[in-house]
């Protein structure tokens, strides 16, 4: 049994060595990272940190405004595209990957095939995108299998709602320009009739939707809210196909876009189909519904959901002064019962960095949410490439300006990952003392979820009720808790105050008998795994443990038992 750890990059950024990209270049300006940038050396690299899969974000095709057309590839009007490159959530073509990633365009799936070879090779998973609620404006696929027809091909475009259209019309009404005046000059784009857009935007959408994008139909009819899933809708039929594509070409698991928005049918129908024939592929979903989250857990199959609005909302807020630490623990419960298909994360591509002045400001005061995150539970945890170096994501690139975020929808280059990289080697000697530093915590502490048992399989057992808020316990700061096995006990302790604190923790009698444990007067030996330190400490309901823990940060004690 292992923890799975995911680190999530996305190629155009990950392989871009280019100092001196201006913001809004163009691909040939600023230059793009390919899947052969993707070395062993990199995977190898990767996999020291201490992660067991990698998510490669935007490896499908997308929309652009580079030029493919040599290569058969229709271009996409200006206004429908968000930035140069695109976001890689408008899918162009579900059958394709994105050719800006490849070499050789021509090769480009041969290409991202041998990065998943390479991937395995190297003693990693791997996991893409599924973005299942809508595709491009211009969506065109020209490497759709033979006997499978593109998505609108047969809609009545007529109606707003037919039970086996893949799209919502909306009759004569206008796509309004919604980028700035030069990327309309030549001519404004129109459509007709106008299509819903992807956020349920059901009319002419304004640059705050997602205009890039048309929603697909799952039979539901938003006007009336009747759900017509009998006889079984055409686009679930085309989603199946190309979930059985993706899960043929290799690779380990989808991260599924926006779940939500498409009916837990859907995933009650087609994911049993793909497990079957491709036993051990996982589904993460990206949800913020917490209503729902059991409803897509036990009827959509789905192995791991994101815990955003729980968990990592908790942590924001205490990093940020604005929450009590004791918040961690109801946070916690309110999932207790799918503890285990929750996925935690501090990044990714659509939050801020934890170091930008939108966020923390510091990379170093996010350290005791890292241990939280990645050691309360056997979830999964995923990080964000960049993060373990403290990556500020305060560059003006292009469309999405400064706000704290990576792009991921202009072609750019990302400072930490590029030193990292060096000539090659990841070697990191290029990278500053804090950031060799936090790359090595980061390293350890995730080593550290497959390496110890009572991280790997263990219980968990929360400790802030047994310690109220007190002078020698500070616990709208402080976070304790306990995991263990038939074998071994780990107290881990966090501080979130900018200083180090001294501080004493009970654990309560109910606490050992939970896990087995007899207690004793005498010490007992233990060891500090973040900082290898041996130690003798009381372990007893009757006698406080106290530990010094670093500031923004935690201990984590080991007892045998």
């Amino acid at each position: 049994m292992s923890k799975i750890i995911i680190y999530q990059l996305l190629p155009r950024l990950f392989g871009n060595s280019n100092e001196n990209c201006i913001q809004g270049g163009t691909i040939e300006q600023n230059g793009c990272g390919k899947f052969n940038d993707i070395s062993t050396k990199a995977l190898n690299a990767i996999r020291g940190i201490g992660a067991t899969h990698v998510w490669y974000t935007g490896v499908i095709e997308h929309t652009t405004r580079t030029d493919y057309t040599a290569y058969g590839i229709p271009a996409d009007h200006p206004a429908t595209v968000k930035g140069e490159a695109g976001s890689p959530y408008a899918i162009k073509d579900y059958y394709d990957n994105d050719p800006d990633l490849a070499v050789n365009v021509e090769k480009r799936r041969e290409e991202f095939k041998a990065l998943i070879d390479r991937t395995h090779k190297a003693g990693l998973k791997v996991i893409i995108d599924f973005i299942p609620n809508h595709v491009a404006r211009h969506y065109h696929s020209d490497n759709t299998p033979k006997g499978t027809y593109s998505f609108g091909e047969h809609d009545d475009k007529s109606l707003f709602f037919v039970g086996h259209n893949n799209f919502y019309y909306l009759g004569e009404r206008e796509y309004g320009c919604n980028i700035d005046a030069k990327d309309c000059a030549d001519s404004e784009y129109t459509e007709s009739p106008l299509r819903a857009t992807g956020n349920d935007c059901f009319g002419s959408p304004g640059r705050n939707d997602w205009y890039d994008t048309v929603k697909l139909n799952y039979g539901i009819d938003y006007r009336t809210g009747n759900r017509q899933f009998s006889p079984v809708p055409n686009t679930w039929v085309k989603m199946l196909k190309i979930l059985r594509y993706w899960a043929s070409q290799g690779i380990d698991g989808f991260r599924c876009d926006m779940v939500e928005m498409t009916p837990v049918e859907f995933w009650s129908w087609a994911v049993p189909k793909i497990k079957e024939e491709f036993p051990g592929i996982i589904f993460i979903g990206e949800i913020y519904q917490p209503h729902i989250y059991r409803s897509f857990i036990k009827d959509g199959h789905f192995d791991y959901l994101y815990d955003k609005v729980g968990l990592y909302d908790t942590l924001r807020g205490v990093m940020n002064g604005q929450t009590s630490a004791n918040e961690i623990s109801y946070a916690l419960q309110s999932t207790a019962d799918i503890r285990q298909h929750m996925l935690t994360f501090l990044e990714n591509h659509d939050e801020q960095r934890i170091a930008s002045d939108f966020f923390a400001a510091k990379a170093e005061r996010a350290l005791a949410s890292l241990i939280i995150s990645a050691t309360t539970g056997t979830e999964p945890f995923m990080l964000y490439a960049g993060q373990e170096f403290g990556e500020k994501g305060m560059d003006k690139e292009g469309y999405s300006g400064v706000d704290g975020r990576t792009t991921i929808f202009d072609y750019w280059s990302v400072d930490t990952l590029r030193r990292w990289k060096g000539d090659g080697s990841y070697s990191g000697e290029n990278l500053t003392e804090e950031e060799k530093a936090l790359q090595a915590f980061y390293s350890h502490l995730l080593n550290l979820c497959n390496k110890e048992e009572a991280l790997t399989r263990g219980t968990f057992y929360g400790l802030q009720y047994a310690n109220p808020h007190s002078e020698v316990y500070d616990s709208n700061h402080t976070f304790a808790y306990l995991r263990g096995t038939d074998k071994e006990l780990l107290l881990i302790v966090t501080n979130f105050n900018d200083h180090d604190r001294m501080c004493e923790v009970t654990i309560p009698e109910e606490a050992f008998a939970f896990f087995g444990v007899t207690c004793s007067d005498k010490p007992q030996k233990a060891t500090e795994l973040l900082r290898n330190e041996k130690l003798e400490l009381q372990l007893n309901s009757f006698d406080k443990i106290a530990v010094n823990i670093p500031a923004n940060n935690g201990v984590i004690l080991k007892f045998k038992i």
